[in-house]
């Protein structure tokens, strides 16, 4: 019998980890998309050791390089291996303004213009029952586009990680709308998680206030096995197979207004997007 295939970026992060589990644990061969293979491969041997499923693979790639999406990408059309589950799992909350070899502001990059691009140049493998799934965050709620700034700077004005990091996962939620809606005729499912408060290493304790951050919303926060729930559900639930372009939390899709599902913003996005990708497409 031949294993379906998953990949997982940021496979070997907390909620990466708890993921990968889950689905290596479901009999899926997988590739743990990554950015430092030699810290991953210790966490590979943890997983196969874990769930007995040596079909378990780590491949380079850096979501902050568009060229290293590329090739990782283009790596999988090479083998022409059918994917069944693409997890887009990994994701930044920078502390300063980096710019990347792309133009882009890194947060921009690694959480949503990074994974645009994996997605796009993968669905050529998916088909029927395939599914994916984008890893975004409550945050989406604050978040805002204004263009060009939200590719190069983030915002106007001075960096402030929460704001960027939020319109990126609005962005994100957006695409996981649009995209929904361009592949269902496939039979190709796209699907939104948001894990709440999870206690990650994307978390840090950089800033003055960050102390009393963690007091008051430390009883809130969850693990990244908890976090990692409605994301692992919708990889491997046969009923979540049955909805597509949802945004889902605590297992469960939550009902988005028309601001969401009709954005004023959401193909002003995608075109600007395609545009920035368009080389590498």
């Amino acid at each position: 019998m031949i294993q379906k295939l998953a990949i997982i970026t940021g496979a070997d992060g907390g909620m990466g980890m708890e993921i990968t589990r889950a689905v290596a644990s479901a009999g899926y061969k997988i590739i743990m998309a990554c950015r430092d293979p030699q810290v991953a491969e210790i966490k590979r041997q943890s997983l196969i050791q874990e769930t007995g499923n040596t079909a378990i693979e780590i491949l380079s790639i850096d979501l902050s390089s568009l060229s290293s999406v590329a090739s990782f990408a283009n790596e999988l059309l090479r083998r022409g291996e059918r994917i069944t589950l693409l997890m887009n799992n990994a994701g930044t909350m920078e502390t300063a303004r980096r710019i990347t070899e792309d133009g882009l502001e890194r947060t921009v990059s690694v959480n949503y213009v990074g994974p645009f691009l994996l997605t796009r140049k993968l669905l050529p493998l998916m088909g029927e029952g395939s599914r994916v799934v984008n890893m975004v965050s409550c945050t989406y709620a604050i978040g805002k586009l204004t263009f060009p700034d939200f590719f190069l700077r983030g915002k106007k004005g001075a960096f402030w990680r929460i704001p960027i990091y939020s319109n990126t996962k609005l962005a994100l939620t957006l695409f996981t709308i649009a995209l929904a809606e361009k592949v269902k005729e496939k039979g190709i499912t796209v699907n939104a998680a948001d894990p709440g408060i999870v206690s990650t290493k994307i978390i840090t304790m950089h800033m003055w206030f960050d102390p009393l951050t963690d007091i008051f919303f430390r009883p809130f926060i969850r693990t990244p096995r908890q976090g990692a729930a409605t994301a692992i559900s919708l990889l491997l639930d046969e009923e979540a197979g049955q909805r597509t372009g949802t945004l889902n939390v605590s297992c469960h899709p939550k009902t988005l207004t028309e601001k969401y599902t009709h954005h004023i913003q959401m193909k002003e996005l995608w075109n600007k997007t395609e545009e920035i990708v368009a080389k590498w497409l």
